[in-house]
């Protein structure tokens, strides 16, 4: 699977946020989207997925645009979703959650719903609880576990640490890195931690003001300049 993002410019309303963004996202790697708040990094997965309209430019997978494609055909082609507002059925229970996504998806089995369950143990004990009694913590793996049910071979997160307490952090990171290795899925990352995102990605693209500033091999990194470009 091969994404590309081609010279995006995308705006809210009249207020344009990205301007003549090109990145390129394969099945397998990883590449996390680092800047500081209101560097359009939230705009940018949005406009991946669908949500938020492209003014120009064009999003492909595997060369076929996807302009005008809802986003849950973009989720049926193998794009995975875990937005930054955490979203769900505040009414429903976590396994409720859980499965109205597992039936939403063809050919798909109750054992899915148990897989994802053992990549977060932590939402075991809470199955019948609904889902705006949960922690913020709690509701960031419920929102990863909801994206892995689609089964995607690219998995975007979207500031998936924010709010959320260091021991939590750890073991999202472990799930993550454990799925990767396991089963090959891309990882795209918007994240301002930013130790964790380059632990996790083997590119990174840094966002200023809706521009790309600065991008390349996480291995490669002039951590001093990316420093500058990324502190508050």
């Amino acid at each position: 699977m091969k994404l590309e993002a081609t010279g995006l410019d995308v705006a809210h309303g009249r207020t344009q946020v990205l301007f003549d963004v090109s990145l390129t996202f394969e099945e397998g790697a990883s590449t996390c989207v680092l800047g500081r708040n209101g560097a359009g990094k939230t705009s940018l997965m949005n406009a991946v997925m669908g949500i938020l309209p492209v003014r120009s430019g064009s999003v492909t997978l595997d060369g076929r645009e996807l302009a005008g494609t809802p986003p849950w055909e973009r989720v049926r082609a193998g794009l995975g979703y875990a937005p930054q507002e955490r979203t769900g059925f505040g009414g429903m229970s976590v396994l409720e959650n859980l499965r109205v996504v597992l039936e939403a998806r063809p050919g798909a089995k109750r054992s899915d719903v148990d897989e994802v369950l053992d990549l977060f143990p932590r939402l075991k004990p809470f199955l019948k609880r609904p889902v705006a009694f949960l922690s913020g913590g709690q509701r960031q793996q419920l929102a990863i576990a909801r994206a892995l049910l689609t089964k995607p071979r690219l998995l975007l997160l979207d500031e998936p640490t924010e709010g959320i307490q260091p021991s939590i952090v750890a073991e999202i990171e472990e799930a993550i890195l454990a799925l990767r290795d396991r089963d090959g899925i891309g990882l795209l990352i918007a994240e301002q931690y930013v130790e964790m995102a380059l632990r996790m990605s083997d590119r990174y693209v840094v966002l200023e003001a809706g521009h790309v500033v600065a991008a390349g091999a996480t291995a490669d990194m002039d951590h001093e300049a990316a420093g500058r470009l990324l502190a508050i």
